[in-house]
């Protein structure tokens, strides 16, 4: 058999090895009981076999072809060169015209540690002109960038393009979405080849366990080689003893193309046992397959990457005798991949009016460990500062989106203010105070609470009243910000409820471009509120449906399904203080638009514990938490790291 490469290959189709989160464990050359290598084995190599893989992949990256050039990015890059490509690749980016050579340019800057160009991909998958949209969507996949999910969705929904369809439905399903795991499944064993080849190589990544016989079912059945060894490859990544197999024969093979897609899915298998026959392929006459068996050779002496479907949490700031206090946190992605850790840390008592200042760690690690602690703002209020959000302040994560800090200013009970920094150098330091909140009186915003409308408007929901001490009745409203957070003004509508009145507002765009607000109140539920003109003016409130103690609910759009997620305390005790204890802490999915829930699900509940002021964002397939964690006198910050497949099941 001659089969070519572009032949198996309709869209740049070679594949990717996943990056995930640093592993916990070195592990030298375990096995399984079965004897073959575990997906934990890491490989030795010989400096000399190493020295010879850079060389292969340092030629390939000057090479006359642009595919294989990107393709040896991408062997340097996970290899742990990102500087050396960085420094190749980003004077290319400023020259580049054509759109799909511009999504491998950007697909592998960002694996080599810019996610800000992320937004170019996104970009090209917004044009009308469909010339970049598969290679866009291809390379969202690849290295786990959706943006805010909608372009993604209404490329998995459309039927013109199927191979458009499989890489939008890769994208989202490594992300988290059910929906396109299910797609990926149904078209495993489509009509069309170049569907079936895709649906499989994905598969084989970001599936599990159930895909086996699906996927052996159609690599017995097929009489087409190369998708059979698309499907042969995948089941080894995923574990299979006879798939497995096949790719040590694959490797071997006459096909330059089978030979190419088995050396890159050895890495992707772990199967340090191919050691020897991919170092022969260093020496290859097919370019392609030198790159991908030097990245796989580079890749096993590698720790594996952690389990993508791990739960993990860490008490990022514990309470102490000193700080008996740390909460209302926030958590943002930086354009190199770290995350920043930003909460309230108090002094001496665990007062709302105690002494406070705003103070930060940073993770490269996806959040497992983190940097020493820093001072983000110091007090300069009358009694603290406290409460931050952070957010990008147009675009999420391009090259010229700043980063703001928003944070309050406590003065009195009558004087309490908002106030956003904004950083151009990714949170290392904060430009001016800029006032949020103009008029006088005592202005609450929760943190992990700023939203960014479609139309740019950023709205900062605030619940007002004129003295905490002397009324401590609230109202809620929004200011608005129509140029990126450089001047805001108060909207014209307030939302006002019983009792104590609207408190602590969260505010999400619906699907529909209302906007709907949500709020703590005294009457058992949350309660909620429409706007028609971008948070300006407000419906008459009325409950929400969903039962709620009195405190803070929040709510966000799942990226890769575009369901809202809410985070709150389950819970309601008529007659008790504040309507029960805030435990358990409770999280649920809506399809609908928040008519109806399912997927009800404890993220804690501790009997002798509580939980309270959550944030929470999306990075990549993960969400990430943060709340308070109160046992006794002292409130720590925990940080809590999930797939976000787990709100699923």
């Amino acid at each position: 058999m001659t089969t070519s490469v572009n032949r198996l290959a309709p869209v740049a189709v070679f594949a990717a090895a996943l990056q995930m989160l640093p592993g916990l464990v070195d592990v030298n050359r375990l096995r399984a009981d079965d004897g073959r290598p575990s997906a934990n084995t890491t490989l030795t190599l010989s400096e000399d076999v190493r020295s010879r893989c850079l060389s292969v992949l340092r030629a390939g990256l000057e090479s006359d072809e642009f595919w294989p050039s990107i393709h040896a990015a991408e062997g340097l890059t996970l290899a742990g060169h990102e500087a050396e490509v960085k420094a190749f690749l980003e004077p290319q980016l400023k020259t580049q015209t054509d759109d799909q050579k511009r999504c491998g340019i950007a697909r592998e800057l960002v694996r080599a540690g810019d996610r800000s160009k992320v937004s170019l991909m996104l970009d090209i998958l917004a044009k009308d002109d469909r010339y970049g949209h598969v290679h866009a969507a291809e390379s969202l996949y690849k290295v786990g960038g959706i943006g805010d999910g909608r372009l993604l969705r209404a490329a998995m929904e459309q039927t013109d393009n199927p191979v458009l369809q499989i890489m939008a439905a890769a994208a989202l399903g490594r992300n988290g979405s059910p929906q396109a795991m299910q797609l990926l499944r149904e078209r495993a064993d489509d009509a069309n080849p170049d569907v079936n080849r895709l649906a499989a190589w994905v598969l084989g990544r970001i599936g599990d366990a159930s895909d086996i016989p699906r996927l052996q079912e159609i690599a017995s059945h097929t009489t087409d080689a190369s998708i059979r060894c698309y499907s042969e490859h995948a089941l080894a990544a995923l574990g299979d003893a006879a798939g497995r197999k096949a790719l040590a024969k694959n490797i071997r093979s006459n096909d330059p193309a089978i030979r190419t897609y088995a050396a890159v899915f050895a890495g992707d298998a772990r199967m340090t046992s191919l050691a020897d026959p991919l170092t022969a392929l260093l020496d290859d006459e097919n370019e392609d397959v030198r790159y991908r068996a030097a990245q796989s050779l580079l890749v096993l002496s590698r720790p594996a990457g952690a389990d993508r479907k791990a739960d993990f949490s860490v008490d990022v700031f514990p309470a102490t005798e000193k700080n008996p206090r740390y909460t209302e946190g926030s958590v943002i992605e930086l354009r190199d991949g770290s995350l920043l850790l930003a909460t309230t840390e108090f002094d001496a008592n665990t007062s709302d009016f105690a002494k406070a200042r705003i103070v930060g760690r940073t993770s490269s690690d996806g959040g497992r460990s983190w940097g020493n602690r820093r001072v983000l703002q110091e007090n300069t209020g009358g009694l603290n500062v406290m409460s931050v959000t952070l957010r990008r302040l147009s675009e999420p994560i391009r090259d010229e989106t700043s980063l703001g800090m928003y944070y309050l200013v406590k003065n009195s009970f009558d004087d309490l203010r908002v106030y956003l920094r904004e950083s151009n150098d990714e949170g290392r330091t904060f430009g001016e105070p800029i006032r949020v909140t103009t008029e006088p009186g005592y202005h609450v915003m929760n943190n992990d609470r700023v939203t960014r409308l479609s139309t740019g408007r950023l709205l900062a929901p605030v619940a007002s009243t004129a003295d905490v001490k002397r009324e401590n009745h609230f109202v809620c409203r929004c200011y608005l910000s129509d140029d990126a957070g450089q001047t805001w003004r108060e909207g014209k509508g307030a939302v006002d409820f019983a009792k104590r009145g609207a408190m602590e507002p969260e505010v999400i765009e619906m699907n529909d471009s209302r906007v709907l607000m949500i709020f703590r109140n005294q009457l058992g539920y949350i309660a909620a509120s429409h706007s028609e003109d971008g948070g300006d003016t407000w419906s008459a409130p009325a409950s929400w449906g969903v039962k709620a103690p009195e405190a803070p609910a929040t709510l966000r759009r799942v990226p890769a399904t575009g369901d809202l997620l809410l985070v709150w305390n389950n819970t309601f005790v008529e007659g008790t203080g504040h309507g029960g204890k805030r435990t358990p802490l409770t999280a649920a999915i809506s399809s609908d638009e928040g008519r109806t829930w399912k997927h009800v699900k404890n993220l804690e509940d501790r009997s002798d514990q509580t939980y309270s002021y959550t944030s929470l964002t999306f990075v990549r397939d993960r969400a990430l938490l943060t709340y308070w964690v109160n046992e006794g006198k002292r409130y720590s910050l925990r940080f809590r790291s999930l797939p976000v497949s787990w709100f699923y099941k």
